[in-house]
């Protein structure tokens, strides 16, 4: 187990190495004036001037980019000169608004997808079955940005017009303000998310099962008179599990690296939402910098699927 680790760790140092230095050639070595293209349209010559003594844009390029490595190792993601603050502080601020959004969100399409997935396979070309299929497959085809504004017409607009203010249009509060006024800020968002991806987990749930359930060792612990609820949740799900794992790696690994659509849809300042921003400033380091947090959010996510897939299937740490 230990020795899988290290493998599996060591390989998303060298994936983080690979980005590191695809984000320095990108950002640092394509441009003409690095200063000028991080400084922004409405510089100052005395800031870019500042830029260039601060980063070391005169030093040779194999220096500039072990002190950028040095200084990302150090949580130092680079300075923001069009807000005038270090860019972990802006990171930090949109964190916890992405970070509520993702995990609430995960909850959700996991107990939909998850639960929906082990009724098909249960009762397969069932109504049931063949409803839920439905279901997967509409939501999907569907675009998040769409199933977010559907939310917002009828959920928002036709129910505060009919006096039924339950959902406000979008907007954050933090969980320390008001719980309450936090889940409420979240709801909307985080439904819509949880059925676009839930439609996937239904699908892989229900294929994983399917191919499961027909194995020696299912029939077995049903020839033994183990209850068909146990032999479904404890021998067969745990199995089937697997691949609905990975995949929920990946998401939340995406996810918690910025919900953009979502985020801009229901005006949450996450890090989505300011990627966007800071796009449309052309405010690079910020860019730099979400850019090299959600590549380490989405290797360390991928590390941690490795060792709950090692967890649920033990041989998977023998390769």
């Amino acid at each position: 187990m230990i020795r899988f680790l290290i493998r599996r760790t060591l390989l998303g140092i060298f994936v983080l190495w690979l980005i590191t230095m695809a984000v320095f050639g990108l950002f640092y070595v394509t441009p003409n004036n690095v200063a000028r293209t991080l400084a922004g349209r409405q510089a100052t010559p005395a800031t870019i001037h500042l830029i260039q003594e601060r980063l070391g844009l005169d030093q040779p390029l194999w220096k500039q980019y072990f002190d950028f490595v040095g200084n990302a190792l150090h949580g130092n993601l680079g300075y923001d000169y069009y807000h005038q603050v270090p860019v972990t502080t802006i990171i930090a601020q949109a964190l916890p608004i992405t970070v509520s959004l993702s995990l609430g969100a995960a909850i959700l399409w996991m107990i939909i997808g998850v639960g929906n997935g082990v009724i098909s396979a249960v009762r397969p070309r069932s109504i049931a079955d063949r409803g839920l299929t439905v279901f997967s497959l509409v939501f999907y085809s569907m675009p998040t940005f769409v199933l977010g504004l559907l939310f917002l017409y009828f959920l928002y607009f036709k129910l505060t017009l009919a006096g039924y203010d339950w959902f406000p249009a979008g907007g954050y509060v933090p969980l320390t303000d008001d719980p309450a006024q936090w889940a409420r800020s979240l709801i909307l968002p985080w439904f819509t998310l949880a059925l676009v991806l839930a439609a996937t987990y239904t699908r892989l749930t229900r294929g994983s099962m399917l191919d499961v359930l027909s194995e020696d060792y299912i029939r077995t612990a049903r020839s033994k008179g183990i209850r068909e609820r146990r032999v479904v949740m404890r021998h067969g799900l745990r199995s089937a599990l697997t691949p609905v794992v990975t995949q929920f790696g990946i998401d939340l690994g995406q996810l918690i690296g910025g919900v953009v659509v979502t985020e801009t849809v229901f005006s949450l300042p996450g890090l989505g939402k300011t990627s966007i921003d800071a796009i449309n400033q052309q405010d690079l380091p910020v860019i730099v910098g979400i850019v090299l947090f959600a590549s380490a959010a989405v290797v360390l996510a991928n590390i941690l699927v490795d060792v709950v897939y090692a967890v649920l299937d033990p041989r998977v740490r023998l390769h």
